[in-house]
């Protein structure tokens, strides 16, 4: 295997044409021939450059709008000889071919096109076929040929060259194959993932996912395993799309957790300040408040002990007052869409908190897909976006919730949707009392979240639980009315279930007993 191969013969054809003049002028004063097509050949000879055609190569000038122009011969055939072929280089020489050594190819913006909404055809008139063809090409002759995909490795290119007097080595040759193949993989999965929600085939054949590096990280959920982070592309806002203001890098699980808190707080809009605190994907605290101070204050009351170590999400911009709140105990990473320079001074003495700032919120009732391995495969479904309004519960007891319990109903709701399966959640007066999350009988989430509540009213000196008077929210029916006389017990006075279950009668029956007034949404929010 040839380990140097000398630079001598390049083709340049880009959409994105950042970087372009200076890497054909680089290539140009190491005396590199540059062969070009249509707006990039321009570009370079406006830039005073010399430059070939390839339709003066091919001996067909472009046509059919540019959709033909590279697929020929002379220039696959460029690309794909073995240069230490004999067979290959007696067909080369009978049919006037010249190697090419170096391809930058980048692709037509279909990402981007799909991205600002265009319609079908625009679409489809920006799916790129030549590009893809001759990156595979060039990457898969990779003992011969460097093929370059991304602006990024222009760079890395020319160094490469700089440091074996014009020839690059069959490593680097290797890297660029493998960014390029994984390029025109996560360009088809772009185009096949569009088509299929253009179709409405919501269950395509063969479905793939792509992404891009953003982040190496140290280690995943535990120190033996390797972790990456990659965004999609969708610029949807959220922990892929923001600035790190200050603080160390952010680790495989304070990812997750910044993930699961800022969905949790979108929840609330903007209008009214909302904050949550999650620890391990659970939020341990969630409320409203006339002030981002207020909600940062009722959410961590909620359960001060989880709260330590956690993550907070605000729903509006962090001000002073409620940063200098947080500094009073150690928080691993606060995002926000905003903070004040007054809160980044604050912050600044805590260098190990992690300040997020995203510039909005997700949103919430969007679509797309969430995806999970499992052994052989993986699942794919709709991402929960299901939303429930007052207009959408049924109320399916004698008594009926006052307005301010329908308020705490829905809140609790929006909540018990971000708490793992069985999620009961407790709320008073705009915030989280009680939350237990991920217990196998729901029985059991009822006496935990109820057991943090009277930890917490003893911790904060108060004559009885806060989930004395509280609604409370199942994420999925109840089975038999235990569980529901266990938030009872507790105090709860209203109740928010999907109902579905086959004793659904029992349950509303013991509702009655007990006095409570109960709404069905028609709507689970299993979260496993």
């Amino acid at each position: 295997m040839t380990d140097l191969v000398p630079l001598r013969r390049a083709l340049l054809s880009v959409s994105d044409k950042t970087g372009l003049i200076e890497l054909a002028q680089a290539l140009a004063a190491r005396g590199v021939e540059l062969l070009s097509t249509g707006g990039s050949a321009k570009a370079m000879r406006d830039a005073g450059l010399a430059v070939k055609d390839v339709a003066e190569v091919t001996g067909f000038p472009e046509m059919m709008d540019g959709r033909v122009k590279t697929l020929h011969p002379k220039v696959h055939g460029g690309l794909l000889a073995l240069r230490d072929n004999d067979a290959h280089v007696a067909a080369m020489q009978e049919h006037g071919i010249e190697g090419i050594d170096l391809l930058v190819v980048n692709l037509y913006p279909f990402e981007e096109t799909v991205a600002k909404g265009a319609d079908y055809d625009t679409c489809i008139e920006n799916i790129d076929i030549g590009g893809p063809a001759m990156i595979r090409a060039a990457a898969k002759n990779h003992a011969f040929v460097n093929v370059v995909t991304d602006p990024e490795d222009y760079a890395a290119l020319l160094t490469q060259l700089d440091e074996n007097d014009g020839a690059t080595s069959y490593a680097f040759r290797q890297q660029l194959a493998l960014t390029a193949y994984s390029r025109t993989a996560a360009y088809d999965a772009a185009v096949s993932g569009w088509m299929a929600g253009a179709l409405g085939n919501d269950t395509p054949r063969r479905r793939a996912f792509a992404g891009t590096l953003k982040q190496t990280l140290r280690y995943g959920e535990n120190s033996h395993q390797r972790a990456a982070f990659y965004t999609d592309g969708s610029g949807r806002e959220g922990v892929a799309t923001a600035q790190q203001h200050q603080g160390k890098e952010l680790s495989y699980n304070n990812i997750n957790d910044t993930d699961a808190a800022f969905e949790l707080v979108a929840e609330f809009g903007t209008d009214t300040p909302a904050c949550a605190i999650i620890k391990h994907a659970n939020p341990c605290g969630v409320a409203v408040g006339k002030t981002l101070l207020d909600a940062y204050k009722s959410a961590f009351d909620c359960d001060r002990t989880s709260a330590f170590g956690g993550i907070v999400a605000l729903n509006q911009p962090l001000d002073a007052a409620t940063a200098e709140e947080i500094t009073g105990i150690f928080t691993e990473v606060v995002i926000a869409p905003g903070a004040s320079d007054e809160a980044k001074e604050i912050f600044a003495a805590k260098k190990n908190l992690r300040l997020l700032t995203t510039g909005g919120l997700p949103d919430t009732r969007a679509g797309g897909l969430a995806f999970r391995q499992v052994a052989g495969g993986f699942l794919v479904q709709d991402k929960d976006n299901g939303f429930v309004g007052l207009d959408d519960l049924k109320v399916v007891t004698k008594k009926a919730p006052t307005e301010d319990q329908m308020r705490d109903l829905l809140f609790a709701w929006k909540v018990a949707k971000h708490v793992k399966s069985n999620a009961i959640v407790y709320v008073k007066d705009g915030a989280t009392v009680g939350v237990g999350a991920g217990q196998m009988s729901r029985v059991d989430s009822a006496l935990i979240a109820a057991k943090k509540a009277e930890r917490m009213a003893e911790a904060l000196g108060l004559p009885q639980p806060l989930t004395i008077g509280s609604a409370v929210a199942s994420d999925a029916f109840f089975p038999f009315p235990d569980g529901l006389m266990e938030a009872a017990q507790a105090g709860a006075t209203c109740v928010i279930q999907p109902g579905g279950s086959m004793r659904d009668d029992e349950v509303i029956a013991a509702a009655d007993e007990a006095g409570l007034a109960m709404v069905f949404t028609g709507m689970r929010h299993f979260r496993h």
